[in-house]
């Protein structure tokens, strides 16, 4: 059994490009969604198409305290702060989940701080886009795409269910759970090491006379260079280490390739494109 019924209530606090998708998706759903964010235009571009029923600027007990579910979409230090300024309005019973890039920094610290009537379950949709802003959201994103769940031992079965069930409802395809630290392990390979791949290959060169030379492959390999430099930098302090692992690993295998062509070591740079063709063939299935 989940608490996410027809009548609960779901409060989006953060609406940029992953709050409003939340946002949208879930009220295409049927569900209540309101909304905290900073700017007053952003309020108004939500409601104006619909996003969400409700929002503020300006966090109250009377607004906070209506909500059952609560999906925090800031940046992990604006979010420890939200709950250590606000968390006494939030419903008692009530389930906050969120969608930050880390774990292993933000989930315990969380839950150590929350109230013993709330709980906290960490979640990471796998989705997103180069554009920021709620201009930009669209539940679209989430189809098709990778969610994970990261509970602890402080988690509920009930609340595990609950967040699996969210997205469902968003229209994730596949539907994972990792402990935090196994998250930012994977996430740290998958996601945070290939920005930084993307980020030094566009420092490389200035690319600006090369647009009219490249073909699909340097696009599609450095499409995520264009990179929020407010957001990323924290994502990469708050996992630093798990980062740098996953950094050597790849400089290790990079100057490995390197060396083997400056020797003439065919029979390597072979060995070493056959294994990246059939790794990367089980994510085409």
């Amino acid at each position: 059994m989940t608490m996410l019924q027809q009548d609960t209530k779901i409060l989006i606090v953060g609406l940029g490009l992953i709050g409003g998708s939340y946002a949208e998706g879930l009220k295409r759903a049927g569900y209540e969604v309101g909304a905290v964010t900073r700017s007053p235009k952003t309020i108004a571009y939500a409601l104006e198409k619909g996003l969400i029923d409700s929002g503020t600027t300006t966090p109250t007990a009377d607004y906070i305290g209506r909500f059952d579910l609560l999906v925090f979409a800031l940046y992990p230090h604006v979010f420890i702060d939200w709950i250590a300024q606000y968390q006494a309005w939030i419903k008692p019973g009530a389930l906050l989940t969120d969608v930050t890039g880390v774990k292993g920094a933000i989930v315990d610290r969380i839950q150590s701080q929350l109230r013993p009537d709330l709980e906290f379950i960490g979640a990471h949709p796998m989705a997103g886009r180069e554009k920021s802003g709620v201009q930009n959201a669209d539940c679209g994103i989430f189809h098709g795409a990778n969610y994970i769940v990261t509970p602890t031992d402080r988690n509920t079965p009930e609340a595990i269910e609950t967040c699996m069930e969210l997205g469902r409802i968003l229209g994730f395809a596949r539907i994972s759970t990792l402990s935090p630290a196994a998250h930012d392990e994977m996430i740290g390979f998958l996601s945070q090491l290939t920005h930084c791949i993307a980020v030094a290959l566009m420092n490389c060169k200035e690319s600006h006379h090369l647009v009219d030379f490249t073909g699909d492959s340097f696009r599609d390999l450095t499409r995520i260079a264009r990179i929020n430099d407010e957001m990323w930098p924290e994502l990469f302090a708050l996992n630093k280490t798990e980062l740098l692992g996953q950094m050597d690993l790849f400089r290790r295998e990079f100057e490995r390739l390197r060396d083997a062509i400056a020797a003439d070591d065919t029979d390597t740079v072979r060995e070493m494109m056959r294994t990246s063709t059939l790794r990367r063939s089980f994510f085409d299935k």
